[in-house]
């Protein structure tokens, strides 16, 4: 036998670690101090189970006996002294009985916190079992080959896998661990792991400790975790009492003597050793924290609570729908509003893929909730297509409708019309192509509950809201597709005032103002929803037509929204502007048509587009007449240049264009004209002015054709002689246009041009074709201009030359005019500037030819006024005293006489002017000559666009003329003589003919 103190030696020696089955039964078992064995046993915490329990059960065991006298002792008689009827309590006794035998009471304590240490040691042992087994499924591989299915190593692969799992798991809570530290935290430890089956196991087997503090535990689950893996731990609601539903006790054991209510009362009020007291708290004291039932609004409360704390941490809409959904299983009252938010939420958040992916901001509760019923529907449809947002609407947007609609009426605010006018604001927000698929989805070919918009007039009203309030140029075919699932009601023509009163007053309303700036899809909903059937099936008929127009104009690359058609409707200006767009725009370099068919068909279109149908609606161009279409056409075919289609149209025989010969002159002129103006350059060879040129070929030749087609030969030939508008500026066709006095652009070429005066026969074609062939006058003036360039140029011969034809023009003309009999103003104006232009260039002193320049006085007395005959005797008396000196000289020097040709115009002159009655005293106390001649000059300066200066001479200018005989003639006073005076005048050039002011 050993001894107890060898073994009590023995035991204290061995560490916890080393502690072995053996130990327990070679040191504890023999041993024969019960209480001394239980104490060793509790006082062990080992990590492997077997040992642990060994050492649980022994310790159970040796105190047993402690337990039967316990109960021998509530055997006994239990009547208080002194009483006969008096009954002392079980717990009394027993309190009395550990008070006199504190042993037994310590056993009794030691047993009780060994059966709770026994209650923790199975669970954990059923806790690790099932982590092996889910550890030995997660290890099997379940999608194996069917080839492999046949494999003969498969059952040792899988005795090898289910060996290494059993061998490799780990609890997550070492044993000694899973002993020391609070059941409660264990708990909340698995609960935060979701190790949901070893909640389970521990609510089983420590439920009285648990339960209580159940809400602790549920709120370490993390809020990720799906509520049905934790369903059964979730608080449910008893409609009986208005509370929490308390769980039922279940015990996996049954309760041993010691846990009994008595006993428990006596050990509590037993006075034990402090070491005694910290093995096991008091069931009372665990039994009191949170054991009271939460009420129904607390519950609810928590729901929501527990609901926000999911969104708000993990987004996962759908693990909050599950909880709702399990909280309205367990009875939970007043969640009805919040389940079916979540409900319309997942429906968002998880039937629509992109919502998710393409939105910056998480989906709350909070954003849902602060969303106004349009703004939720549009977000149902934000990523829909024209091919999904019909079924999109019935499955997402209609339950959203319908709870709206119940809410409201279980709020009492029934609104019947919510649905409809939500779902018709997302229509008339959408664009055409989803626009046009809600229509064809509300068809009235389809079966009402497959329709997603029921009634054939909100169908129509939103068609033509849409339709209109777009400003789309490009989706006809989209616009077609809706009207053709429009509805068509039978009903009988109306006349065709109504159709103009109902188009007038849509433009009115569709018409942007200072109030109301553009008129939108709403707007017009608005206009419409009033409107009666026939007032619809009426626009209708007008949005055909309309429909009809765009297509046609958008075919010729002039798009206009709908709107314009109702805005046009009353304007013929706005009218015949679109028109001329589509005539020009077709033509455009980028749009060109290729063949005579391609115009063809654009003129067929455009007299369409000025008709009405067959209900007395109006086309695009229902204001213009046909002749006017026809002519705006004809205009824009000639401004494409395509000048041969534009004959061959004219002289077809089976075309539509049927225009007057002078109409179609007239287009060509202006057409001529158009491209005249905007040519850069006036050659007409090439460019605009090639264009301007050969359009005037298209219409039957007339005088006004080719009065243009000179007038462009003249630019072409004025463009040669390159006239500056402005240094280093070439003039352009333009400017040459729209010169108010085109004389002067003859004036321009002969002065930036040197030899331009050698040419008269060139500059008197340019005047004709500038539109001066039948104008004298012009003539006359240009003669003039010629002249006066020679003499600048000191070209006496080519300017007495310009001056004899100058001359001749005037006699034809005086002749005709004589032989008529009327009076010409013509014949006036044309002599002034002929006299005018003899009298400067007979006294130009530098002029060495006598002779001629006698003539030319000569010819200048015969056409200048009667008044003006003493301001040019004066000098043509010195010349012909000259002319006598120089004779008179040549005979001295024995010199041949003159030719009596030379002389023989001067006497036929002199004998005229003999034959003249000349005023006696003409000048005296009078102007000078020269002045006289520059006043005489300034009479005719505004008809002579230009001005050439001469050289001047500077002498002083003395005395007067004074009437006498023919030799005093010959004499002046002191100082230069008339003759010189008007020398200096005359050589200022003719620019005094031009209207120039005389320089000081």
């Amino acid at each position: 036998m050993v001894s107890t103190d060898s073994l009590y030696t023995r035991w204290e020696t061995i560490k916890d670690e080393e502690v072995t089955v053996s130990d327990v039964q070679d040191n504890l078992a023999p041993a024969n101090d019960d209480l001394w064995v239980a104490a060793a046993c509790i006082d062990r915490f080992v990590s492997d189970e077997v040992v642990q329990r060994s050492l649980i059960e022994l310790g159970i065991n040796r105190t047993n006996a402690a337990v039967h006298r316990c109960k021998e002792v509530l055997l006994l008689p239990s009547r208080a002294p002194g009483s006969s009827d008096a009954v002392i309590e079980p717990k009394e006794l027993l309190s009395v009985y550990f008070t006199d035998t504190p042993e037994d009471a310590q056993l009794c304590h030691i047993r009780t916190t060994l059966l709770a240490r026994l209650d923790r040691l199975n669970s954990f042992a059923k806790i690790y079992k099932e982590l092996l087994a889910k550890k030995r499924d997660e290890e099997d591989d379940p999608g194996i080959d069917e080839e492999w299915e046949d494999d003969p190593w498969k059952e040792e692969v899988e005795a090898s896998i289910i060996a290494h799992a059993a061998t490799s798991v780990q609890s997550p809570i070492p044993l000694q661990d899973f002993f020391m530290e609070d059941i409660l935290d264990v708990a909340c430890f698995y609960a935060s792991q979701e190790c949901f089956d070893a909640v389970r196991t521990l609510l089983t087997y420590h439920h009285s400790c648990l339960w209580p503090s159940r809400f602790t535990i549920l709120e370490s689950i993390p809020c990720h975790s799906n509520p049905s893996d934790y369903r059964d731990f979730l608080p449910a609601y008893d409609a009986t009492t208005d509370k929490e539903l308390a769980s039922p006790l279940h015990r996996w054991r049954t309760e041993d003597w010691v846990e009994s209510t008595d006993v428990q009362a006596a050990l509590s009020q037993t006075k034990l050793p402090a070491e005694f007291e910290a093995l096991h708290p008091s069931l009372a004291n665990a039994a009191s924290q949170e054991s009271q039932l939460l009420s129904a609004q607390q519950l609810t409360s928590w729901y929501k609570k527990r609901i926000d704390q999911v969104i708000s941490s993990t987004g996962m809409l759908d693990m909050a729908l599950s909880l709702v959904q399990h909280a309205g299983s367990l009875g939970i009252p007043d969640l009805d509003e919040l389940g079916e938010d979540l409900s319309l939420m997942t429906r968002l958040v998880y039937d629509i893929p992109q919502a998710w992916a393409q939105d910056d901001e998480d989906w709350t509760l909070a954003r849902w909730r602060s969303m106004e019923p349009s703004q939720v529907v549009g977000a149902y449809l934000a990523h829909s297509t024209s091919d999904t947002v019909a079924k999109d609407i019935s499955r997402l947007i209609m339950p959203y409708l319908f709870v709206l609609e119940s809410r409201s009426e279980r709020a009492g605010q029934p609104d019947p019309d919510l649905p409809d006018r939500l779902l018709h604001n997302y229509v008339l927000g959408a664009p055409l192509d989803i626009v046009a698929a809600i229509i064809e989805a509300s068809k009235r070919t389809l079966l009402p509950p497959q329709r997603v918009i029921k009634n054939d007039e909100d169908v129509a009203r939103l068609a033509l809201a849409c339709l209109y309030g777009s400003n789309s140029l490009t989706e006809w075919m989209t616009m077609s597709r809706i009207f053709e699932c429009l509805p068509a009601w039978e009903i009988g023509s109306s006349p065709e005032d109504e159709a103009d009163a109902t188009i007038v007053s849509l433009g009115e309303f569709v018409t942007p103002s200072t109030t109301h700036p553009q008129c939108g899809p709403t707007d017009l909903h608005f206009f419409f929803k009033p409107l009666p059937v026939a007032s619809l099936s009426r626009a209708l008929d007008i949005l055909e037509v309309h429909l009809e127009s765009g297509e046609i104009f958008a075919r010729w690359n002039v798009p206009a929204p709908l709107r314009w058609f109702l805005q046009s409707a009353g304007n013929v200006t706005e009218q015949r502007a679109w028109a001329n767009r589509m005539a020009r725009r077709t033509g455009a370099a980028a749009d060109k048509l290729g063949e005579m068919e391609d115009w063809e068909w654009l003129l067929d279109d455009m007299l369409k587009l000025c008709g009405k149908n067959e209900s007395g609606v109006p086309s695009a161009f229902g204001l213009l007449t046909e002749e006017e279409v026809s002519s705006i056409f004809f205009s824009g075919l000639l401004s494409s240049g395509r000048f041969d289609i534009a004959k061959n149209l004219i002289h077809s025989k089976h075309g539509r264009l049927t225009l007057r010969a002078s109409k179609i002159e007239d287009l060509c002129l202006a057409a001529s004209r158009e491209f005249y103006d905007n040519a850069s350059s006036g050659n007409y060879k090439v460019g605009d002015m090639k264009l301007a040129y050969d359009c005037l070929d298209v219409p039957a030749p007339s005088q006004q054709l080719t009065k243009e087609r000179d007038f462009i030969k003249a630019t072409s030939r004025l463009s040669s002689f390159n006239i500056m508008s402005r240094p280093g500026t070439p003039i352009s066709p333009i400017e040459i246009r729209l010169t108010k006095d085109r004389l002067f652009l003859i004036s321009r070429v002969l002065s930036s041009n040197a030899g331009a005066y050698k040419h008269t026969q060139v500059m008197l074609d340019l005047l004709h074709k500038l539109g001066f062939r039948d104008d004298i006058v012009a003539e006359v003036k240009t003669l003039a201009m010629i002249s006066d360039a020679a003499l600048q140029a000191e070209d006496f011969t080519r300017a007495f030359d310009t001056n004899q034809k100058m001359i001749d023009v005037v006699f034809k003309l005086r002749s005709a005019i004589t032989s008529s009999g009327s009076e010409d103003p013509r014949l006036q104006e044309a002599s002034e500037v002929c006299w005018l232009a003899c009298f400067q260039l007979g006294r130009h002193p530098e002029f060495p030819d006598v002779e001629q320049k006698l003539t030319l006085m000569g010819r200048a007395l015969e056409l200048c006024p009667a008044d003006k005959l003493n301001d040019i005797l004066v000098p043509w008396r010195r010349m012909e005293q000259e002319d006598l000196e120089v004779r008179k000289e040549r005979l001295a020097d024995h010199s041949s006489r003159p030719k009596p040709a030379a002389t023989k115009p001067v006497s036929s002159l002199q004998s005229r002017l003999n034959n003249l009655h000349v005023p006696t005293t003409p000048l005296i106390n009078a102007e000078d000559a020269a002045a006289l001649a520059g006043r005489a000059f300034s009479r005719v300066a505004s008809n002579f666009p230009f001005r050439v200066g001469g050289r001047e001479r500077s002498e002083s200018r003395e005395g007067q003329i004074r009437s006498g005989s023919r030799d005093e003639s010959h004499r002046r006073l002191d100082g230069e003589d008339v003759s010189q005076q008007a020398s200096r005048v005359l050589q200022r050039g003719i620019g005094w003919l031009l209207g120039a002011d005389d320089e000081s």
